[in-house]
Parts: structure tokens; C-alpha cells; sequence
């Protein structure tokens, strides 16, 4: 990707942010045929974020932040602000050394989107950014207290305390309101976090999916 080009204009907040769409909200089925071209090549993470990138250029503004959460459940000013934070955040981490001066500071670079990760976080990603299944079967195994395959949402707060780092405020921040935005979204009717929808998350599927159960 060069990240010197120009950008196309994307119509504004009321368009929707995270997934800025020049096109409502694709069908579950095409918009997932058309990412898993896209993803050819990519790590599981950057298959993660680039749900968000609907015009497929590689960067993620905050207007496509804004509809991707929107897209998957958020309500409009809950995805404002959520998008706000996440692209204030990660922006100025992977944005590349020849960007565009004009372009945003906001905008997320797919390519590098590891550099993004922070600490107190599960380990289910490596430096690269590639999941490691067997950090999932770790965290379930030490936490899914009450049933085998699924978190309670205590089971998950107790899960964010024993990845805490000490002096990582900040880290553990951001993998405090991951988890719960996760859980808020996805948990399943008996109040439990799946394991298999925690895999979803991290091999990069799961937005997809519940983009596709919101239109259905």
C-alpha cells in the first residue's frame, strides 16, 4: 500500500463512521466474500481490524470506525465516542513515516496495526500480530469456571485482573473496555462469553458475523 497517495473523500459523521460506507451496509454473504480476497496474506489481527476498512485501501478513518461499530450493535453515540478513543489511539501508533503530512493522525494503517497492541492483554496475539489458539485454550482453562467453553462476565473481570500489569494503567484500560464491549455484543442468552465466539474474535470473523446477524 502507498501510504502517499491521495485519499478519496468519504461523506461525513452521518454517513457513519467506522465502516464509512458508499453503499448501506453490504450483505453478510458478500461483504465476507469480498473480505476473504482481501485478507489473503494478512495476519489474523489485521484480518481483525480490516472489517473496518470498507473501501479497502488499507486505512481506517474514524468515519469507518464509527459505522463498523454501528454496523455490529453500537448505538450511534456509544459508536461515536468508541470510535473517537480507538482511532485517537491507534492512529498515531501505526501511522508510517511517509504518510501523507495532509492525511489524519486519526487514520489507522492496517499494515501496521501491531504496533497498536497493548499490554495487559491476553497474549492470544504474537509480536506480529498472528493468534495463538493456544493462549485461548490457556485462558479458558484458567477461567471458565462454570461452564468449560464459555466465560461468565465474572469469569471474564477476574480473567482481566490476572492479566493486569502492574504501572499499565492504560493498557489494562483498553482491555478492560474491549472485553466488555465484547461481552455486551456477543454474549450468548445465558449471559456466558462462547469460546467459539472468542475465537471468532481473534481469528477475525466475528464482525463479520455480527454484522451479518444485524442485517438478517
Amino acid at each position: 500500500m502507498d501510504a502517499r497517495r491521495s485519499r478519496p473523500s468519504y461523506p461525513g459523521a452521518a454517513a457513519l463512521p467506522l465502516l464509512v460506507l458508499l453503499l448501506a451496509v453490504m450483505s453478510f454473504g458478500g461483504h465476507a466474500v469480498a473480505d476473504e480476497a482481501a485478507g489473503a496474506g494478512m495476519t489474523e489481527l489485521q484480518k481483525h481490524v480490516a472489517f473496518f476498512d470498507r473501501d479497502h485501501d488499507g486505512i481506517i478513518t474514524f468515519d469507518e470506525t464509527y459505522q463498523g461499530l454501528k454496523d455490529v450493535g453500537l448505538g450511534a453515540v456509544a459508536a461515536k465516542a468508541s470510535a473517537a478513543l480507538i482511532n485517537a489511539a491507534l492512529g498515531p501508533k501505526t501511522r508510517p513515516d511517509n504518510a501523507n503530512s495532509s492525511s489524519s493522525r486519526m487514520d489507522i494503517y492496517i499494515e501496521n496495526i501491531q504496533k497498536g497492541k497493548h499490554g495487559s492483554d491476553t497474549g492470544a496475539y504474537d509480536a506480529q500480530g498472528r493468534f495463538v489458539p493456544a493462549k485461548l485454550d490457556e485462558m479458558f482453562a484458567k477461567h471458565a469456571k462454570t461452564v468449560p467453553n464459555a466465560l461468565t462476565e465474572g469469569e471474564m473481570e477476574e480473567m482481566l485482573k490476572a492479566n493486569r500489569e502492574s504501572n499499565d494503567v492504560s493498557g489494562w484500560l483498553g482491555a478492560k473496555a474491549e472485553w466488555e464491549m465484547l461481552y455486551k455484543l456477543a454474549k450468548d442468552k445465558d449471559g456466558r462469553l462462547p469460546k467459539d465466539t472468542v475465537r471468532a474474535v481473534y481469528d477475525g470473523t466475528l464482525f463479520y458475523q455480527l454484522a451479518g446477524k444485524k442485517q438478517g
